[in-house]
């Protein structure tokens, strides 16, 4: 009897065996199968990923190209430079090209994090709009193609003694200088009675202090007496133009953004003082101005784009560019400004579209 139960014992602990080796077969099988279609769907994704390709890279029938844009801060002069570059760029490669468009809010450390970001990405170009952008994407990379526009003069702002008109290296772009000597005679033109002009510009800004100091020279040589009245930021510029509008005759603003996108303040205090604000660009004009020598802020854009266009598609050298300039100056006058301080203009300027 006791051989009997040992030999059924033995049985059926053979059987439990036989059953769990089973039961880990089939645990085997299954997570198996699992991991097979965790690949699977792994490999599908994979290959969804790759339909976005990077920039530069093969993108349904041709090349896709991003373009990163930073852009100082909001204000009507940039923004049409902006467009133009766009629109221009757009017109000449279609949908091979995108832009990564990022605002700085006017700081210019703002600026320097969007360049690196664009660094970061590998862009294909970078569009800098107004100097600190240009200033902070020459600080960024000396490899990726940099175009500037909205940019007065490259030599002062990029430190470049001696500046022959071509910076070189990887930057190139476009210029807003519109003729400081002209602005002076269209001053003259229309406030030959006039003692002392006011220079109201943003120290920050290197390009307003060499369009204030060169501007300088020319009205001093129509006999004017010039005083400079400079303002750090947003924050203390009313209080700069309120001591110019009580000290001086005229004052003269020049392409300058914290001013730009600040005219309301500089209208509310010179209109009722009864002081003329002669200005650089349009823009400004519109705001707080009544007359200005402009150019076109879209059609230095639209040029910058068609210099993007030539260093994108057609592998044109960057370092070979000149800085191009505006073809075409006009005079200018803002209407309602015009009339509350009695201002007649001659017949060759132009009104401001209100």
């Amino acid at each position: 009897m006791k051989k009997v139960f040992a030999l059924l014992m033995t049985l059926a602990m053979a059987g439990s065996l036989v059953a769990c080796g089973n039961s880990n077969t089939q645990d085997t099988a299954m997570s198996t199968e699992t991991n097979q279609e965790a690949v699977n769907d792994a490999s599908t994704e994979t290959v969804n990923t790759e339909d976005a390709a990077p920039a530069g890279d093969a993108a349904g029938d041709g090349l896709v190209y991003v373009v990163g844009i930073c852009q100082l801060v909001q204000h009507d002069a940039l923004d049409a430079a902006t467009q133009g570059f766009k629109d221009a760029l757009t017109e000449e490669l279609g949908s091979s090209v995108t832009f990564d468009e990022q605002n700085a809010q006017g700081d210019s450390n703002t600026c320097s994090t969007i360049i690196n970001s664009f660094v970061s990405n590998d862009v294909d170009l970078i569009l800098a709009n107004a100097t600190p952008a240009l200033q902070a994407a020459a600080a960024g990379t000396n490899t990726i193609p940099i175009l500037g526009t909205s940019v007065t003069e490259y030599g002062v702002a990029l430190e470049i003694d001696g500046f022959d008109g071509t910076v070189g290296g990887n930057i190139s772009g476009t210029s807003d200088l519109a003729p400081l000597d002209g602005q002076a005679d269209m001053l003259a033109e229309l406030f030959p009675d006039a003692k002392t002009v006011g220079l109201l510009y943003c120290s920050a800004e290197a390009n307003s202090q060499y369009q204030v100091d060169t501007i300088k020279t020319f009205l001093e040589g129509k006999g004017y007496s010039c005083e400079y009245f400079a303002f750090s930021d947003s924050n203390d510029l009313s209080a700069v133009v309120t001591n110019a509008a009580n000290t001086v005759d005229v004052i003269y603003v020049p392409t300058d953004n914290t001013a730009a996108s600040n005219t309301e303040i500089i209208n509310n205090i010179c209109l009722p003082a009864g002081v003329p604000v002669v200005a650089g660009e349009e823009g400004i004009c519109a705001g707080c101005g009544v007359a200005t020598l402009s150019i076109s802020y879209y059609d230095i854009g639209v040029a910058t784009g068609k210099m993007a266009a030539k260093i994108l598609a057609e592998g044109a050298d960057i370092s070979a560019m000149p800085i191009e300039y505006a073809p075409n100056f006009t005079k200018k006058y803002q209407a309602a400004n015009c009339e509350a301080l009695n201002i007649t203009v001659p017949d060759d300027y132009e009104a401001i579209a209100e």
